[in-house]
Order: structure tokens, then sequence, then C-alpha cells
């Protein structure tokens, strides 16, 4: 194997085990085991566990990303828009679930960026912006928008790890679900909106 060819092998490699046993529960033994290679060529290749669990976790990241940010930014109706990011999450888990399981896994402490957190963050505030205007449209305060981004994008993605063990019902069903409490929630928003039990109190 070329240079190239034994570091994507071991970041395949690296990434079904770090899918199935976490980041804790892997060694660079049992990498390097799988690999059929000695230790030294994984630390040769990426310094360490940490060095090599950076580049998986990146190329997840960027993947989820990139699929997410083609779909918010291809324009049409709001509702579509979410409808979309909800399918383009759960198409994701299907065709990646090895990812997938390691976005969601913890990661280590020293790793304060490529998470599942950061990610969501990322994308949340792409939709922001969309928020942004439709909250306008709508005569609402649009300074809300970020965190009405953060509740819609958080809904999704923790939907998407329920979805991820459950696999039922259909993705597409779930989608629908999805957009369902998300729209129908979205689209009769109260200006300044109480709570209940605070209402009763006064």
């Amino acid at each position: 194997m070329t240079g190239s060819q034994r570091r994507e092998q071991l970041v395949t490699v690296s990434r079904a085990l770090f899918a199935s046993k976490g980041f804790d529960g892997t060694s660079v033994e049992e990498i390097a085991s799988s690999a059929k290679v000695s230790k030294p060529v994984v630390y040769e290749h990426f310094g360490g566990k940490e060095g090599i669990y950076a580049v998986v976790v990146d190329r997840e990241v960027q993947k989820l990303l990139g699929m997410l940010t083609d779909q918010l930014g291809s324009g049409g109706h709001p509702k579509l828009v979410v409808e979309r990011a909800a399918l383009t999450l759960l198409d994701y888990i299907e065709e990646n679930t090895d990812g997938f399981r390691i976005l969601v896994r913890d990661s280590p402490v020293a790793q304060a960026t490529g998470t599942f957190s950061s990610l969501i963050g990322d994308v949340a505030s792409q939709v922001e912006h969309l928020l942004a205007e439709q909250f306008r449209l709508r005569r609402l305060d649009p300074a809300a928008a970020p965190m009405y981004a953060q509740m819609l994008v958080g809904l999704i993605a923790l939907t998407g790890q329920w979805w991820l063990e459950a696999r039922q019902p259909d993705k597409t069903e779930v989608a629908a679900h999805i957009v369902n409490l998300t729209w129908n929630g979205l689209s009769g928003l109260e200006k300044s909106p109480t709570l209940t039990t605070l209402e009763r109190r006064r």
C-alpha cells in the first residue's frame, strides 16, 4: 500500500471500531490489529488515537453539514425547507449509520470542535436567517429567531438520534411528523407567548 492508501485503510478500520465501541472503548492496539499493521504505523500516520478520531469525526461532520447546507440553501417555501432538512438527516443516518453513531457519542474532553453539538450550532445559524425572514413576514420579533433555530434543529437532531435505533416508522413518515409538529406549531406562533401556569398565579 502507498502511504495515502494505508491512511485511508486506517480511517476506515477506525471508523467501524469507534462506531461499535466508542472512543474510550477503542485502543490503538485494536486499530492496528484490525488493519493488520503494527502500532507504530498508526502513530506514524495520526500521532495516536485522538488524531485518527479527529479525522473520522471531521469527515462525518463535513459530509452531514454539506448535505444539510445544500438543502437549506436551495430555497423554496419554509415548510419545504423543514421537510428537506428532516429527510436529509434521516437519509444520512440510514446511509451512514456508523458515522452518525460516532457523531452522537461523547467525544474526548479535549475535542472542542467537530462534535455533534457544534454541528447543530452550525446548522442552526443557517436556519436562523430563514426563520428571521419568516418572523418579519408574520410581524413577529426577528430577534427571537436564533432561539427558535436552536429549538427547531435540536428537535430534528434528537428525533434522528431516536430513529437511529428505532428505525420505525419509515423515515418519510418520521419526517412528515416532524414537519407536522414544527410547521403547524410555527404557523400559529403568538407574538408574546406566556406560560399558562404563570398566568394562573397572577
